[in-house]
């Protein structure tokens, strides 16, 4: 008695662990990506903020208010060029926003401890840890969610800048727990959304240019999580 082949079965099922190898790695990337982006920020922050002669003529002149708002330039360029740049390109233009958020941040070290800046950065990487991998393992639908986060992000966005000319502490304290809370829902939101996005048949070029942008979603979500938990929670140098 002939064995029964059950071809179509077990095709189906190399191919699901085929996907599913592709989407770890995929992910495993993006992460990647991430965190060497996290490194290069941090880097270049603790050098400009232990070289006075750098960071005086910045942040002493009214060249900080360039240096603050170059990474926003940064953020519109990947917007408008994501779908025409090459995967080189996108590489060369998300190391070069981690530098200048670097420089952008330098300030912090020159504000805030150490201390208080290291205990910040792990509870901001475990919020955000976790946050994430909800996302990736969640079988619950996110995106109804979306627009309400963006609809916050934008709310978040004006008040900061309104706030920047009334320099009212009390709603820079409401913004700091209100973006906590935005970017923490973003985080498991663009999680899902970069799971959902991955295909093998997008081929090399466009995956690497998905994992950039992936990358850079997540990573302006960690960075703004430990910002603003820093302006809530951190200790000032006396």
């Amino acid at each position: 008695m002939a064995t029964p082949q059950y071809t179509g079965f077990n095709t189906a099922t190399q191919t699901a662990a085929q996907f599913d190898a592709g989407l770890r790695q995929h992910m495993l990337r993006v992460f990647n990506f991430m965190g060497l982006g996290l490194a290069v920020t941090g880097l270049v922050a603790m050098f400009i903020a232990s070289t006075p002669a750098l960071y005086q003529p910045i942040f002493g002149t009214p060249l900080k208010w360039v240096v603050m708002l170059a990474p926003l330039a940064f953020v519109f360029f990947f917007s408008f060029k994501i779908e025409t740049m090459s995967a080189s390109t996108a590489q060369a233009a998300f190391w070069a926003f981690c530098a200048v958020m670097g420089l952008s941040m330098a300030s912090i070290f020159l504000v805030f401890t150490g201390t208080s800046i290291a205990r910040t950065f792990f509870i901001s990487a475990t919020m955000f840890g976790a946050t994430s991998l909800y996302g990736y393992t969640t079988q619950r639908d996110l995106s109804r969610f979306g627009s309400f986060l963006m609809m916050g992000l934008i709310g978040i966005v004006i008040a900061s800048l309104v706030n920047i000319f009334l320099g009212s502490s009390v709603m820079q304290f409401a913004i700091s727990i209100l973006g906590v809370l935005i970017f923490t829902g973003l985080t498991a939101w663009d999680t899902q959304n970069i799971k959902e996005q991955y295909a093998e048949n997008h081929g090399a070029e466009s995956l690497t240019k998905l994992a950039v942008f992936g990358a850079l979603s997540l990573y302006l979500n960690f960075v703004n999580i430990f910002q603003l938990l820093l302006n809530l929670t951190g200790q000032r140098e006396e």
